[in-house]
């Protein structure tokens, strides 16, 4: 039981805790009276308000020095890597089994929408070997050249809607990734070829794998809103002693100035991919 004399230390120890919150004889807040709370959240506003404005006028100056239409910086990706369609790098299906193979077909049907006749009627007939140059025009809207799917031929889905799959002889789409003012130089075009001591026989459309000069340069997404990527397919020709088979193939852009050496970046003006053939 505690003593009387402990009772005076307890009320004043628990009077003391209470003051340091709030003091009413004082009219303190946490030892800070309100003109002293205010002084400090009016310099906290100003300060902050300070700090929120600089932000805003240094991302307003950086704005000013960008083009809606052009990056400021392109030196990053000076040449353009190299994608498949179908959009994987391992291809697998059995071609007597058409749901092995639908999600490929599907896929490139759906891809090549963009490529109708009906939709690039709309584009310009360009004059094939020449680089497609454009002046600025007021709106900076660029025209496209035309690609029509019809030019893949066998691997357009037009005369076989299986694209060569429901046969074992597959059909690749290829394309270069787009890089705003690129104009390779020589003729550019793609080769295949596969990982094997016996070749496989391929063929190329347009002839030869070529991509023509007139799809460069390209302006940019905004100014060049319709542009479409040129189309190389490979059909790949293989025959019963290739089914069962993993196989690799490496497609390359050949014929220009365009890198496709660097041990840095294995999709740089190349790529590589898997395909097995279920017979």
């Amino acid at each position: 039981m505690a003593s009387t004399e402990d009772k005076p230390a307890n009320k004043e120890n628990t009077s003391s805790w209470k003051d340091s919150i709030y003091n009413p004889r004082t009219g303190e807040l946490l030892g800070r009276t309100a003109s002293s709370w205010a002084l400090i959240l009016l310099f906290y506003l100003v300060f902050y308000c300070f700090l929120a404005g600089m932000f805003a006028l240094t991302m307003w100056v950086m704005l000013l020095t960008l083009d809606d239409y052009v990056p400021r910086y392109r030196d990053r990706v000076p040449y353009p890597g190299l994608v498949i369609r179908p959009n994987t790098l391992d291809i697998m299906f059995n071609k007597s089994d058409s749901l092995k193979y639908t999600q490929y077909v599907q896929h490139l049907e759906s891809f090549l929408q963009r490529y109708n006749d009906t939709e690039q009627e709309k584009n310009e007939d360009c004059p094939r070997g020449e680089y497609f140059d454009q002046d600025d025009s007021e709106d900076m809207v660029k025209k496209v050249c035309r690609f029509k799917r019809g030019s893949l031929s066998l691997c357009s889905g037009l005369s076989d809607t299986n694209f060569g799959y429901s046969e074992g002889k597959p059909c690749i789409l290829l394309k270069m990734n787009r890089i705003i003012g690129l104009k390779p130089r020589g003729d550019p075009y793609i080769n295949c070829t596969v990982k094997k001591e016996t070749p496989i026989q391929m063929q190329y459309f347009p002839s030869q794998g070529r991509i023509d000069k007139m799809y460069f340069p390209y302006y940019g997404k905004k100014a060049h809103e319709n542009y479409v990527q040129p189309l190389v397919a490979v059909k790949l020709l293989l025959t019963k002693d290739d089914y069962n088979k993993e196989l690799t193939v490496e497609c390359r852009v050949e014929g220009s100035d365009l890198r496709n050496d660097d041990d840095r970046d294995k999709f740089l003006g190349r790529v590589t991919f898997r395909i097995k053939v279920v017979e």
